[in-house]
């Protein structure tokens, strides 16, 4: 019976202590690129996030988050058809993005660096998110080169009609942060 009482203390120990519920409505998913040189604005408007966080122990923290690209908006219906098709996100074959957090390193008062793997269209790569955390708000910006995610297929591949750098912007409302 000690060893598993002392098992226990041990698993509640290393565990994270806090679970965050994202409140959807407090929050805000955005990105920008350029198309001939003139930034252009968009944003997810359905994702969840998941966040388990002990400020005192913040690399024993998990952050996953779900992105429903066809909830995608660039503010016309036209652009919204186009970008959820085949060359863009082809959100019938990719519905999901997801970022899974495999660390999480303070880099100063409630600033940390969250690394882990983004994936998007089946392409997945190793990105660092730097994240300001206060208040049960987690906001932030990532910039990522969209043709390492296979987003612009073909005659879009090209660079010079539309900017191969993209800067996804977050404000993540948490209640019980």
């Amino acid at each position: 019976m000690t060893k598993l009482f002392a098992s226990l203390l041990l698993a509640a120990a290393i565990l994270p202590v806090q679970a965050a519920t994202l409140q959807p409505e407090k929050s805000d998913l955005s990105f920008t690129f350029k198309q001939m040189g003139v930034p252009v604005d968009g944003k997810f408007r359905k994702f969840e996030a998941q966040l388990d966080f002990d400020a005192k122990k913040p690399e024993a923290g998990k952050i996953a988050f779900t992105v429903d690209l066809g909830s995608v908006s660039l503010g016309d219906p036209s652009f919204d058809k186009e970008v959820a098709g085949t060359p863009w996100f082809d959100t019938k074959r990719n519905g999901k993005a997801t970022f899974v957090s495999s660390g999480i390193k303070p880099t100063g008062p409630g600033k940390y660096d969250v690394a882990g793997k983004l994936t998007i269209k089946g392409a997945s790569r190793d990105v660092v998110v730097p994240i300001t955390l206060a208040s049960g708000v987690a906001a932030g910006s990532v910039a990522i080169k969209r043709l390492d995610f296979k987003i612009g297929d073909g005659e879009w591949a090209d660079t010079s009609m539309v900017a191969n750098d993209v800067t996804v912007k977050f404000k993540l409302a948490f209640s019980g942060l």
